[in-house]
């Protein structure tokens, strides 16, 4: 367990009794009240300093709402540290406006994510619209969140190569095959996209791609520890994905799980993994 207090770079908040959240219709395991009272009572016995909050992939017409609330809370709660908001970065030039809109609620804006993992087109994210939205968005002073399949990696690859100027985290590792012990063409995808240097890793979601009741951290050694040394410890980050984690293990064994698979770093490496490079990244 770290010895220092950590940032936790992806986690969700959500109320299904007031949202709508259409995904949730087919994972009912997961509506329940989701509030910082309960991810305090959830992440009893790891110290965190703060926390970065994802979209929740609401209903679309409710994401401004949304950004709105959480920055809301963000200047109530020192805790809830950056907001990272849905865009449809599809739009293209029509995005601006969006932009506009979203970074006028306020400085806990850090950045967006526009889902492309559900899109059963593996091309959506080089659609031109979305290339663009995307080119688009270090003008507004945002980073991208990227969370797609593994079988959309190559193409979220070759994204980032066209916008050089914007930032980008991966979320959950690319949401590699961990359950049918695929490796390739994931792991050379993964070192492609760590050889472009406006990138990082967020080191998040492996356990709910992995068998949710029987995984061991040998099941996901040769993922986890392929982007850690891939992209080294100035360009990877640590997130819960809680709540949807909360489907495949408890917060204190994914963060076990990380700790031990990192027990020869240095300190200061740890402190990057665990802290240093959330704040860097998201400007917290």
């Amino acid at each position: 367990m770290p010895n220092f207090p950590i940032i936790d770079a992806h986690v969700h908040l959500w109320d299904p009794a007031r949202q709508v959240v259409p995904w949730m219709a087919n994972a009912p395991q997961l509506t329940w009240l989701a509030d910082m009272q309960v991810y305090e009572d959830t992440t009893a016995g790891v110290e965190i300093d703060g926390l970065v909050y994802l979209e929740i992939d609401i209903a679309p017409v409710y994401a401004l709402p949304e950004a709105k609330a959480i920055a809301e809370l963000a200047a109530s709660d020192p805790r809830v540290m950056g907001v990272v908001a849905f865009a449809p970065l599809e739009y293209g030039e029509h995005l601006r406006w969006y932009l506009e809109e979203l970074t006028a609620i306020g400085p806990a804006i850090k950045g967006v994510r526009r889902l492309t993992q559900g899109e059963p087109d593996p091309d959506f994210c080089l659609q031109p619209g979305f290339v663009r939205g995307a080119q688009m968005l270090p003008e507004f002073g945002l980073s991208c969140d990227l969370c797609c399949y593994y079988v959309q990696l190559g193409q979220t690859v070759e994204l980032v190569q066209r916008c050089p100027e914007t930032s980008f985290i991966l979320d959950h590792i690319g949401k590699p095959n961990i359950r049918g012990g695929e490796l390739e063409p994931w792991k050379s995808q993964i070192r492609d996209l760590a050889a472009l240097p406006n990138v990082v890793c967020k080191i998040s979601g492996a356990t709910t791609e992995a068998n949710f009741e029987t995984w061991t951290i040998d099941d996901l050694k040769p993922y986890l520890l392929h982007v850690l040394e891939t992209f080294g410890e100035d360009r990877v980050v640590f997130g819960s994905d809680w709540p949807v984690s909360s489907q495949a293990t408890t917060y204190k064994r994914w963060v076990e799980t990380i700790d031990e698979l990192t027990n020869d770093w240095s300190e200061t490496a740890k402190h990057k993994l665990w802290n240093e490079n959330a704040r860097t990244f998201y400007r917290l």
